[in-house]
């Protein structure tokens, strides 16, 4: 395949705003093996260890775990690869590490396989309580999910998803007075985490993580705070040109559905999901569903849907009342991607539709199913 066919520095807007990332084209047998060469490096040697989602949330526990430990090796990981990431610590971390795992959700006890191997490894160690694998968060946990990684030794810290991003529970967590200014850090990382908006620095520090190595943004906020610098501030208003094209396309091509008591705004295309799902509940929309080029969907509720886990739940997802994510397993082949780019996701929104066909329309009709 010649390399300019997926360059994304060459693509038209439209063009982008319906296919998937150049990382997408890669094989997974490709990115595991570099994975593991990079894990590998990056954790030889180090004291601590975080597992994070490498967004805005994720990324400002493993500042504040640095402000505390020095200098920590991250090891960036989503639900769907999260096992993944905990096999990649269990196999090449050092044995006196101290291990955190910071803003992730397992979907199902099948992800927690490698738990065995890394909490095996903790119990070896002298003092076990400075040892324990600490895992802080703030998602929709199952409870069965949560009881098995209590069960398994880890000490397990979740917040109310309704109140607190993961910066909060990993801020109140550990043992550490912290500055007024990773205090502040928290504060506007929930105000994006948790789409309040009532400060506009969230919204920087969220594209600014999306758009920015890990690296290079754990070093800005721990030396700025949420008050980025100028230059970080040029950057963003240049990147966000192309940004509000992406929304702008997406929005244009949503449909709406009256779906039992909702109603539920469905688009498709790479855009920024929240910014896109604030634009349809103005139009209406009391759920958002944006599936994505890469087969992936986010789905966002409003003041009148505070279900979304239990919609992304019934699709090999997960999340929060008001924000959540999934990926249908419906991809068996390239030819199903090939059918999903062009026609615009048609699959994938008609399985996450159903899913809420099938959402009794009140949590009390929801526990009486249940109960039969």
């Amino acid at each position: 395949m010649d390399d300019h066919l997926i360059d994304g520095d060459t693509l038209s807007t439209a063009r982008k705003s319906v296919l998937p990332g150049e990382g997408f084209f890669y094989p997974d047998s490709f990115d595991e093996e570099r994975a593991d060469q990079e894990a590998a490096a990056t954790l030889a040697g180090a004291a601590t260890v975080v597992v994070a989602d490498p967004d805005a949330d994720g990324l400002a526990c493993v500042a504040l775990l640095e402000v505390v430990f020095g200098d920590v090796a991250l090891i960036g990981a989503g639900p769907h690869d999260l096992s993944e990431a905990l096999a990649r610590v269990g196999a090449y971390a050092e044995p006196e590490a101290r291990v955190f795992v910071c803003d992730l959700c397992p979907d199902s006890e099948d992800d927690l396989v490698a738990l065995e191997r890394l909490v095996d490894r903790e119990e070896g160690r002298e003092g076990n309580d400075e040892g324990k694998l600490r895992w802080f968060d703030h998602h929709q946990w199952d409870e069965s999910v949560a009881r098995a990684v209590r069960e398994a030794g880890v000490d397990l810290v979740v917040g109310d998803s309704e109140e607190e991003c993961s910066a909060d529970v990993t801020l109140r967590s550990l043992d550490h007075d912290f500055e007024a200014t990773y205090r502040d850090l928290a504060a506007v990382t929930r105000d994006h985490d948790l789409w309040l908006r009532e400060d506009p620095r969230s919204d920087d520090l969220a594209d600014f993580a999306y758009w920015a190595d890990s690296e290079e943004y754990l070093e800005t906020i721990l030396e700025h705070g949420a008050d980025l610098p100028a230059e970080v501030e040029a950057y963003l208003a240049e990147r966000r040109i192309e940004k509000e094209e992406l929304i702008e396309r997406a929005v244009d091509r949503a449909e709406f559905a009256e779906i039992g008591a909702w109603t539920v705004g469905i688009t498709y295309g790479r855009c920024s999901q929240n910014e896109v799902a604030e634009a349809l509940r103005e139009q209406g929309a009391d759920a958002s569903v944006i599936v994505k080029p890469a087969g992936s969907a986010s789905i966002r509720g409003s003041e009148g849907f505070e279900r979304c886990h239990k919609v992304a739940r019934q699709v090999d997802g997960g999340g929060h009342p008001k924000a959540a994510g999934c990926k249908p397993d419906i991809y068996e082949d390239m030819l199903d991607y090939a059918h999903h780019w062009s026609t615009r996701g048609a699959v994938t929104k008609r399985v996450i539709r159903e899913a809420f066909e099938r959402l009794p329309e009140t949590d009390d009709e929801e526990s009486e199913s249940a109960d039969r």
